[in-house]
C-alpha cells in the first residue's frame, strides 16, 4: 500500500499529476482544487495517497489533506459510489460544507455535486450520518474564523493532534476576539503547557 509520496511534480492532465521520485514517476490521480495547487508547486510536494487495486488496474488517487484521503475512504465505502464519484464529491464541495449537509439532512446541496443524483444523496445521508458526527471536531474547525484555523493548522504541524489543536484554539478564541495568528498560537501553546503540566 502506498499511503504517501514526495517528490516534484513533472507534469499536469485533465485531474491527474506525474510525481517523480528518485527517477520513477507516480501518475496520482487528483482532485480539481488539488491539481491547481500542484500545478503552481514549486520544488518538493506531499501527496496523501490511496491505493485502488483491481483486476485489471491499479490506481493511485492523491490528497493534499490527510483529512480528504479519510474522506474519500469512508466515501468509497458508501454502497454505489465509486473512487471516482468519490473524487467528484471532493472537487465539488469543501469537507465542512459537505459534512453540514449530511448532518442536516440537505439534499439540495449533494445534488449540486456532479454526479450525485437525489437517489445517491439520500443513500450518502443515510450511511454518513452517524460518521460525520465523530468528525465533530473537524466541523467545528470549519466554523472557526479564518484565523483560528490558520492557528490550528500550525499546531497540527508541530505535532499536535488535530483535536489538541482544536481544543487549545477554541479555549483560548474567547479571552482573544481580535487577535491575530501568532497572538493565537501562543496563547494555543501556552493552553496546551498548562495543561500537560
Amino acid at each position: 500500500m502506498i499511503a504517501q509520496l514526495s517528490g516534484d511534480v513533472i507534469s499536469t492532465g485533465d485531474r491527474w499529476v506525474v510525481i517523480d521520485i528518485g527517477g520513477v514517476g507516480y501518475q496520482v490521480q487528483v482532485t480539481g482544487p488539488a491539481l491547481e495547487t500542484l500545478r503552481e508547486a514549486q520544488g518538493r510536494v506531499t501527496v496523501h495517497t490511496h491505493m485502488v487495486v483491481r483486476d485489471d488496474d491499479i490506481r493511485l488517487f492523491g490528497f493534499l489533506h490527510q483529512r480528504e484521503r479519510e474522506l474519500f475512504t469512508i466515501l468509497i465505502g458508501v454502497s454505489g459510489i465509486g473512487p471516482q464519484t468519490a473524487m467528484n464529491i471532493l472537487s465539488g464541495i469543501a469537507f465542512e460544507d459537505f459534512a453540514v449537509a449530511i448532518l442536516d439532512g440537505d439534499e439540495k446541496t449533494l445534488t449540486r455535486i456532479p454526479g450525485i443524483g437525489k437517489k445517491g444523496a439520500g443513500r450518502l445521508i443515510l450511511e454518513l450520518k452517524e460518521k460525520m458526527k465523530k468528525h465533530a471536531d473537524i466541523l467545528a474547525a470549519g466554523r472557526r474564523p479564518n484565523e483560528a484555523c490558520d492557528a490550528a493548522s500550525a499546531l497540527i504541524s508541530l505535532g499536535f493532534s488535530p483535536q489538541e489543536a482544536g481544543e487549545a484554539v477554541d479555549a483560548v478564541l474567547p479571552g482573544l476576539p481580535d487577535a491575530n495568528v501568532q497572538s493565537l498560537i501562543r496563547a494555543a501553546l501556552a493552553y496546551l503547557r498548562e495543561r500537560r503540566s
